[in-house]
């Protein structure tokens, strides 16, 4: 309650406790300074909200003078300082977009729907770029590593999926475009928009996605379905998949090859595509004909087979043509690798309830 001086603030405290004009009223009642900074537009001293909470009649005072002096002092304060409403918030936002906003209220821009959008936009994307990057520990490190692998779109994904499914059909290179090397000599690689060949983990991720609301849909069609087959589904997939990076981590740590871990992931995660058309067939399939199990496995042996080749298409390329003398001989290495889909494959089969 902002007041002239410290008298004025004793009348007021002396007022309220004496009664004044009743309780609340005399609050506002007691000194015409109390409320004169809220009532100097109604222009009535019988307005309801003219001096306090209660008060219904607004006492007249005898002097004139000193009252409109301390309501000319408040307005030069408040026009001196027009954000000392939104004081709190600039410990919130940046200062600068606190000033921004209190003089487009000062100057009654607020109701452009443009300067509104343009200032929500920028306190957004200073919120996003300083509020949460701070907030979570490692946040902004993780997502500038992520982001290369999520660079894509529907022409890459089109043609990666076609990669995948069918790799017997492409004669051409496998081996990744490089872009250039850094001065420690650590080679950049192009981005996956750039080169079918680059690893990414958006269709792996949403290879996954589907592939487990797929074995719940089968599980819904058998009248078997669970809210816990979520979970257990896709536990069971990421389980199999950090043993199989695990292992192959192993065995480019014998042969002394760098390869980053996440490229690993999405080399492995590509089974899960092989997985939706396996999972596809035998519930449209199973559906129609009755031979869910039937078309699974069919699919199986053609999904796995391809997943398999396009692995061993990539690690011989990915792993370097010299290796560690006393590490795994790098052929058996590669054969390996490429094995590894099939029994990966089956063991995430979720074929109980096909019909």
């Amino acid at each position: 309650l902002p007041t002239a001086n410290a008298s004025s603030q004793i009348n007021i405290a002396m007022a309220f406790y004496e009664g004044g004009s009743g309780g609340y009223a005399g609050y506002g009642g007691g000194s015409n300074n109390a409320g004169g900074g809220y009532n100097n537009n109604f222009g009535s001293n019988d307005n309801f909200f003219s001096g306090g909470m209660g008060q219904q009649q607004q006492p007249q005072q005898s002097t004139t003078s000193q009252p409109q002096q301390q309501q000319q002092q408040q307005q030069q304060q408040t026009s001196a300082n027009p954000n000392a409403m939104s004081g709190g918030m600039n410990n919130l936002f940046n200062p600068a977009m606190a000033m921004a906003a209190a003089n487009a209220v000062a100057t009654g821009k607020m109701g452009d729907n443009t300067v509104m959008m343009n200032m929500a936009e920028s306190m957004g994307k200073q919120f996003l770029e300083t509020g949460w990057a701070k907030a979570v520990p490692g946040l902004e490190r993780s997502m500038v590593g992520l982001r290369p692998y999520f660079a894509v779109d529907n022409k890459y994904v089109k043609r990666k999926m076609l990669r995948v499914l069918f790799p017997f059909a492409f004669r051409n290179s496998w081996a990744r475009q490089e872009v250039g090397a850094d001065a420690d000599g650590k080679i950049s690689y192009a981005l996956p928009q750039h080169d079918d060949n680059a690893p990414d983990l958006y269709i792996p991720t949403m290879s996954l996605l589907t592939y487990v609301l797929l074995c719940a849909l089968c599980y819904g069609t058998a009248g078997k379905f669970d809210p816990d087959v979520l979970p257990d589904v896709t536990t069971k997939c990421l389980g199999f998949q950090v043993l199989e990076v695990i292992a192959i981590r192993i065995g480019f740590y014998l042969m002394e090859a760098q390869v980053p871990i996440l490229d690993l992931f999405c080399y492995t995660g590509y089974k899960y595509l092989g997985l939706v058309i396996n999972m596809f067939s035998g519930i449209t399939v199973g559906h129609l004909l009755g031979y869910g199990h039937r078309a699974y496995y069919f699919t199986y042996l053609w999904t796995a087979t391809a997943v398999s080749y396009f692995i061993l298409k990539v690690m011989a390329n990915c792993i370097p043509r010299i290796t560690s003398a006393v590490g795994p001989k790098r052929q058996f290495m590669v054969l390996g690798f490429a094995a590894s889909q099939f029994a990966t494959c089956w063991f995430v089969s979720q074929t109980k309830f096909l019909e």
